[in-house]
């Protein structure tokens, strides 16, 4: 490990609940394709698994923000447990009706209790600020959960579809249901880094998404979600047709692969101009390497058109944080990044939903269609929105020449 990132872990506790947010993010990638995989095994119903993904997305989104907030002004230890005792609950729940073929609505119920399920990249964070707040070390620690969250999104689909796949179909989401427990009682037992709780914070009256650029940020990545939740749908199903199902953990990997790799290399590079045009750019990209998966016709051309498809996000999604912090009030800047969350929650939510129906009835390279067309959808917003990103901003609380650009990067 580079000499910055072992002197983050200097301090007493750090590796504990670093290692604990590592285990308590891995149902982040291996939850919602887990489920698709497991209805998918059991039913073959393409359609009821990626609306179940869909439901759990959307649950999250919804209640994410409110778990957040409790946290702020409770603390993880008294907010987190019975949060994820709740969704642990649900889990298990949506396992049984699962596999003693209950109603559909007894899945759907559960699947929305497993979106109290706490986000622990945001807790892990939260510490890390607590430690280095104000500091250059708090960049580095940005830095390395960002690494942390794609290495999660790159193994975790791998376990979740070869569990299910080869030992039963409950066994990917049964793993992350496990992993979430282990990963917060862990961290909540860690209390010397625990960040204090307040009370909530006077601000300005009015949502953060009342900013015109937040706005055209959220809608153009609600299309940009669809892209991601389409894709996870799709190519199990893909695979399923070919006689590999197991190798969609393996693709899915190199797709995230790729946004690492990129997101690595993106991070050591300055840049001159206005970060709009990058962000337009980026969408673009993101858009155009959708098309080549409609060509594909086997497994390991489409891991290559995925792992370039890839190379697109982590730019994107790092010139998007650095937007945010600048069309803000800084007041609210957690909550601007909480509606683009949002805004991908909702779009994976769709795109699965939709990329479900589409391979039931017309097959999984039909499929393909709905990330493409959400990628188009992307870029019509952003060249729609373009001038509402490029102009002035005003009643920001503080000035955006206060900060490098590369520092916004690493807070992304």
């Amino acid at each position: 490990m580079p000499s910055p990132y072992r002197a983050l872990f200097a301090v007493p506790g750090t590796k504990g609940f670093s290692a604990a947010g590592l285990v308590g993010r891995m149902p982040l990638s291996m939850m919602g394709i887990g489920v698709v995989t497991m209805i998918s095994q059991i039913s073959g119903r393409y359609g009821l698994a990626g609306a179940l993904s869909a439901t759990i997305a959307l649950s999250a989104a919804a209640v994410g923000p409110q778990v957040s907030r409790l946290v702020d002004q409770h603390g993880q230890r008294r907010v987190l447990r019975p949060a994820t005792l709740l969704a642990l609950v649900a889990a298990a729940g949506l396992l049984l009706a699962a596999h003693y073929g209950w109603p559909d609505w007894v899945l759907f119920v559960c699947a929305a209790g497993i979106g109290a399920v706490p986000s622990l990249g945001a807790m892990i964070r939260a510490r890390w600020a607590a430690l280095y707040g104000g500091t250059p070390q708090l960049h580095t620690a940005y830095s390395f959960e960002s690494v942390v969250d794609e290495v999660c999104f790159i193994f975790g689909p791998i376990i979740s579809i070869g569990l299910s796949t080869v030992w039963f179909p409950e066994a990917g989401p049964l793993l992350a249901a496990c992993f979430l427990a282990v990963g917060v009682f862990w961290l909540t037992a860690q209390r010397a880094t625990e960040p204090a709780p307040h009370p909530r914070e006077h601000h300005t009256r009015g949502s953060a998404l009342r900013a015109p650029g937040l706005q055209v940020l959220v809608a153009t990545f609600t299309a940009t979600g669809s892209i991601f939740g389409a894709v996870d749908v799709v190519t199990v199903a893909f695979a399923d047709e070919r006689g590999h199902k197991g190798a969609a953990s393996v693709v899915l990997a190199l797709y995230a692969a790729g946004s690492c790799l990129a997101g690595a290399v993106f991070g050591l590079m300055r840049f001159a101009g206005r970060p709009e045009r990058r962000w337009l750019l980026g969408i673009c990209a993101m858009a155009v390497s959708m098309i080549p998966l409609l060509l594909v016709g086997n497994l390991p051309l489409l891991a290559v058109a995925l792992f370039v498809a890839g190379l697109s996000i982590a730019p994107t999604m790092i010139t998007t944080m650095s937007l945010i912090e600048k069309h803000v009030p800084r007041a609210k800047l957690t909550e601007g990044m909480t509606w683009v969350s949002t805004g991908l929650a909702v779009g994976v939510a769709l795109g699965s939903s939709v990329a479900g129906w589409v391979i039931d009835a017309a097959g999984a390279r039909a499929g393909y269609g709905v990330p493409a067309v959400s990628g188009t959808v992307a870029v019509a917003v952003g060249f729609l929105g373009y001038r509402r990103l490029n102009g002035p901003v005003t009643g920001r609380g503080g000035t955006v020449e206060q900060y490098s650009e590369r520092e916004e990067r690493h807070v992304a």
